[in-house]
């Protein structure tokens, strides 16, 4: 017999050539105002069109900055569609003209945008998302604070509430996100420069938003955000290529406990080394399904349950595994999840108990070669 081939649905093979058809988006993002995502935007648009690209401006907005508006160049604008609101003539992108232009690929400044009452979309990124549909390629611009995800950390920092928020799906499926990063210094100085607000503006802005502090918190979100997203890129492209072994891009702290007292001492052992990388701690816990495995006493119970809290109160993901190896389900799972460094206490075990069954520390150290593994002294 030959072998089988899994026939593919109409429906998939509609999804597939929707996906196809589809123009790919890509996002330029930044931690605040002012660091160069539009000119950024706009220099490698003229760039293209040098190359003879059919790219063009759908939205643009400058602030009148002169630096950003020189950086307009040769490059063709579409016209904005007026609205009337509230006796008032208001003008918004003209997506119905950018699709019937139908160029290869179309600028969208400000993408959490939030379209005038009347317009045929409520938001900028589901115009966007209209103009993807129908194969043009766009590229936008976004700051951070206005992810939805991300909206009480921003007001925490801050104190300013964001309003105009979009979901974070519409970043995380963008084909391509670039941070463009300054030092919050370096952006301070723009701002007292007068390169990014009118002069008048200029010292009311230092002393709210652009606050050191605010700019310093804003960026580290933005550059932690964007290093998840290309993690799971990474993870996504081993899992389609086969690759197995860890590349050790990003720190990841796996910390092995029991309900022995002394694991509190290895979670924060954990909890330091994370904090110092800033990166992901996960607290691991085994339920050891092996025959003649003595039963946990309600003492051990409550003894895991304070662990776990303890575990929670720092900020740590906590897991509970089944298995008859230990050992076997530690490093299976340290391997899944791309774990780099595991804190483990010494075995608990006598020498006889050791030399009939093997040590777990042992076994663990045999099965993650690539895998740094922490020995902590159960004192």
């Amino acid at each position: 017999m030959g072998e089988k081939f899994k026939r593919t649905t109409p429906e998939e093979a509609l999804k597939r050539l929707k996906e196809e058809q589809m123009g790919q988006l890509k996002i330029y993002i930044g931690y605040a105002p002012g660091v160069g995502k539009t000119y950024t935007m706009l220099n490698e648009a003229n760039n293209r069109l040098e190359k003879g690209e059919d790219i063009l401006i759908g939205y643009l907005e400058s602030h009148q900055r002169k630096e950003t508006e020189a950086q307009i160049g040769k490059l063709e604008a579409i016209p904005r569609k007026k609205i009337k609101y509230n006796g008032m003539v208001l003008e918004e992108m003209d997506t119905e003209a950018i699709i019937t232009r139908r160029p290869t690929t179309v600028l969208v400044d400000e993408l959490a945008h939030t379209n005038v009452p009347g317009s045929k979309n409520r938001k900028r990124y589901e115009d966007v998302e209209e103009i993807l549909n129908h194969g043009i390629n766009v590229i936008s611009t976004l700051n951070i604070q206005h992810l939805e995800s991300l909206n009480d950390i921003v007001r925490q920092i801050t104190g300013i509430i964001v309003r105009e928020t979009i979901p974070d799906i519409i970043v995380e499926n963008a084909d391509e996100v670039v941070v463009i990063d300054i030092t919050p210094t370096a952006l301070r100085n723009r701002l007292n420069g007068g390169y990014i607000y009118k002069h008048e503006n200029v010292v009311r802005s230092l002393k709210n938003f652009f606050r050191q502090g605010n700019l310093t918190a804003l960026r580290e979100i933005a550059l932690r955000q964007t290093a998840e997203e290309v993690d799971e890129e990474l993870e996504e492209y081993k899992k389609q290529h086969g690759i197995k072994e860890n590349w050790h891009v990003i720190e990841r702290v796996m910390v092995c406990i029991g309900p022995s007292p002394s694991s509190k001492k290895l979670i924060r052992r954990g909890a330091r080394i994370a904090r110092k990388f800033k990166c992901e701690l996960i607290i691991v816990n085994i339920n050891c399904t092996r025959v003649f495995m003595p039963k946990m006493t309600q003492k051990d119970i409550q003894m895991l349950e304070s662990h776990f809290k303890l575990a929670k109160q720092l900020g740590a993901k906590v897991v509970t595994l089944r298995g008859k190896s230990v050992s076997r389900e530690l490093a299976k799972f340290a391997t899944e999840r791309y774990i780099t460094q595991i804190i483990i206490g010494h075995s608990g075990k006598t020498k006889w108990e050791s030399l009939i069954r093997g040590s777990t520390v042992t076994k663990l150290l045999k099965l993650t070669k690539n895998i740094e593994v922490h020995i902590i002294p159960n004192n």
